[in-house]
């Protein structure tokens, strides 16, 4: 007997335009937070114990919110619009105001990377108009994807590329790295997804490709334990396979447009785990599946 189509838990429907982007913020206090970014320029704070949005913040003047992250604090969120802004906001005390931001001159779908470089000090890459004369000594290295299909390994300091890769045959859409097995994977408006590594000479190694079945991903997302991966579908279908060995688990079927977005929620209890797909028909579906870590 065939085991029965898994279902959302549960869907948030009210953000008022196709959901761009998420984050969650779940492990350090109650109750938890899911973020989500619309095509209509608004961000939706919804509290996932009684499943409504607790907030909804406008600062980005219609335009689409493409990405969101937090600090180390909940109340300090991080916004990128296609007004060409990156917004910091305080959310603390009950406020919803723009405390800060930076003009980025780009109007494009390329999102921010936030990296945590000590202990209350952070370091944002965003795409602009320039670059910046780089600092000296050593520094962090910045994985980007390109229009052509290449990916550029960047020492960010020294303002140098590392190493180059071409994998896709359009615009590279989406990719997710793995620190810890220092592996990568990319998606574009193809049917494969490339999957590649870093290796000891800091040189990416193209590995072999996973066919789809439809072509066109929005978003790619590795769960916190480096267990499971996400991609969020142009076919409206979200695909999680095991990420060490790239094996397809799950198909999941709920929407009915374009899956543009996915994330996993950062539960410290593995049994509290979620994985939330947002789409273009306006719906975020929340998941509950692969609590036990499998063996791929």
């Amino acid at each position: 007997m065939s085991l029965p189509a898994p279902t959302p838990i549960y869907t948030l429907r009210g953000a008022g335009g196709a959901i761009n982007t998420l984050h969650f913020s779940c492990a350090d206090a109650s109750p938890p937070l899911l973020y989500s970014g619309s095509g209509k320029g608004t961000v939706h704070v919804w509290n996932l114990t009684t499943r409504r949005a607790e907030k909804v913040l406008e600062g980005h003047s219609g335009n689409s919110v493409i990405w969101l992250n937090t600090l180390a604090s909940r109340d300090a969120l991080i916004s990128q619009g296609r007004d060409k802004r990156v917004c910091m906001w305080d959310l603390s005390e009950g406020r919803s105001e723009v405390t800060e931001s930076v003009w980025t001159g780009s109007v494009g779908f390329c999102h921010c990377s936030l990296l945590e470089i000590n202990s209350g000090s952070w370091l944002l890459a965003h795409p602009g108009e320039r670059m910046e004369e780089p600092d000296s000594g050593p520094g962090p290295l910045l994985l980007a994807g390109y229009e052509d299909g290449s990916l550029l390994l960047w020492d960010v300091s020294q303002r140098s590329v590392l190493s180059r890769v071409t994998t896709h045959p359009e615009p590279v859409m989406c990719l997710a790295f793995d620190p810890r097995r220092l592996q990568g994977i990319s998606g574009s408006s193809d049917k494969n997804l490339w999957s590649w590594t870093l290796d000891g000479q800091q040189n990416l190694q193209v590995k072999d490709p996973v066919a789809l079945i439809n072509p066109g991903v929005s978003q790619l997302c590795v769960r916190g334990d480096c267990k499971i991966l996400a991609s969020a579908g142009w076919d409206h279908r979200v695909r999680v396979f095991g990420w060490k060995k790239l094996q397809p688990l799950a198909v999941l079927q709920h929407h009915s447009d374009m899956v543009l977005s996915v994330a996993f929620s950062d539960h410290q209890d593995p049994r509290s785990r979620l994985l939330a797909a947002g789409s273009k028909d306006r719906r975020i579906s929340l998941w509950s599946i692969c609590t036990e870590e499998p063996s791929y």
